[in-house]
Formats: structure tokens, C-alpha cells, sequence
């Protein structure tokens, strides 16, 4: 059974096809994230490392175009429509915190933002719609947006590229191995990010809290100016 699958896909990734579909699943994950194109990318980084089929630079290279096509597609959906879908998400949700933590770092990032959102699926979504919304410039966002596409295409083809030649005889444990280091590095990063947020969180809600301390020391009366409650003694004791 398991040679029977391999066969199948050894036989679909020797042909030309393999780049369209490859360059297919990479557009349609950059506005309709249903399958993470990640994972397409890396199986096929173990497969060129096993047998040299598909040619590793042409995955990355159909890999970065489509991730740069479905990229633009989803930044005009974000400015044509950007505010209706933002409206439509349900508050509290993950998928409405991701869009305001995208708008949030948009706004002190800039273009930056769209290089770290490529690497977390679904955050790449919401940055472009974002960006596209908010009227972010077309030009600077293909920059940036270019950047991202292509560090993200050479990231994945390299995690399964690594896992192929770890396991050169049994490319589907290459998969395995190639997926799963995938799933460390992002599980790793969106620890760092949970774990910058709380300091952050607790730094403004300490400077929050010294603040007030700060406002009740002072002791200001509310209604205007310090020490009025002692006028009308002042005055009796010149009378």
C-alpha cells in the first residue's frame, strides 16, 4: 500500500503539472486559506531531496509567484469590500482578534508586518485584507509583499528539503519529519508572540496603575483648584 502511494505521487511530481498545481494551492491560500499551502511545499522540498524530483529551485520559485498572486487577490478583496467582512466577523472571536492585532501592528509596523503574518496560517489573511482596507500603498505592499513571498516559499521548500534527505529511502517519514519541524517552528513562534504580549500587557497595566496612584496622591479636588474648602475660613478670620 505504501509503495502504491508512493508510485502515485512519484508519478504525478515528475511532471510539469506539479508546478501549476503547486502554483494553484499557493494562490488560493493567499484569500481562501482552506488548506495551508505549507504543507504542499514541504512535501514536495522532501521529494526533491530524495529522488530530485521536483526540482527544488522551480517549487520555490511557483511557490513564491503564487503566494504573491493570491496575496494581491485578497489585498483588493481588503479594498473593495475590507470593511464588510471586517463587520461580519463575530467579536471575540480568534478570527476578529487576528484582524485587530493586524491593524494594531500595521499602524506601528508598517509593511513589516505582512513578512511576519506569511509564516502563520490564516494570519496572512488577515494582513492582507487589512492592509487592502485601511488603503495601505500598492506599491509598498508589493515590496514588502514580495519579500515575504519569497522568504516563505525558500523557508518551506528547505524544512522539507532538510526532512527528505534525513530520510532518503522513506520520503513519506521525510513528510512526517518536514511537517513536523513546521509545526515546532510555529509553535515556537506563536509562544514568543503569546509571551511578549503578556509582558507587554503587564507593563501598561503596571504604568496604568502608578498613574493613578500618581492622580490620587495629588489629592485634586474635583471641583477645580486645591485648597477651596479652606476660603470660607479665610474669610471669617479677616472679618
Amino acid at each position: 500500500m505504501e509503495n502504491a502511494i508512493l508510485d502515485a505521487i512519484e508519478g504525478f511530481i515528475a511532471t510539469p503539472w506539479v508546478y501549476v498545481a503547486l502554483f494553484a494551492v499557493a494562490k488560493l491560500d493567499g484569500f481562501f486559506p482552506v488548506v495551508p499551502s505549507e504543507t504542499l511545499v514541504v512535501t514536495l522540498g522532501v521529494f526533491a531531496a530524495a529522488d530530485g524530483n521536483p526540482n527544488i529551485a522551480l517549487v520555490i520559485v511557483f511557490a513564491a509567484l503564487g503566494a504573491f498572486a493570491g496575496d494581491h487577490i485578497s489585498y483588493y478583496i481588503g479594498r473593495k469590500s475590507g470593511s464588510r467582512v471586517y463587520a461580519r466577523l463575530k467579536p471575540g472571536s480568534r478570527t476578529r482578534k487576528a484582524y485587530d492585532r493586524v491593524g494594531d501592528l500595521l499602524e506601528k509596523r508598517g509593511g513589516l508586518v505582512l513578512i511576519i503574518a506569511r509564516y502563520i496560517p490564516g494570519g496572512r489573511t488577515a494582513a492582507t485584507l487589512t492592509t487592502g482596507a485601511t488603503r495601505y500603498p500598492l506599491r509598498s505592499f508589493s515590496m514588502y509583499d514580495a519579500i515575504a513571498a519569497v522568504s516563505w516559499a525558500v523557508y518551506s521548500a528547505m524544512i522539507g528539503f532538510v526532512g527528505g534527505h534525513a530520510f532518503e529511502d522513506n520520503p513519506l517519514r521525510g513528510v512526517a519529519l518536514g511537517l513536523g519541524l513546521a509545526l515546532v517552528l510555529a509553535a515556537l513562534h506563536e509562544g514568543v508572540r503569546f509571551a511578549r504580549e503578556r509582558v507587554v500587557a503587564g507593563r501598561e497595566a503596571a504604568a496604568a496603575a502608578g498613574a493613578a496612584g500618581v492622580e490620587g496622591g495629588l489629592g485634586v479636588p474635583e471641583d477645580g483648584g486645591p485648597g477651596r474648602e479652606n476660603e470660607p475660613r479665610r474669610e471669617n478670620e479677616a472679618g
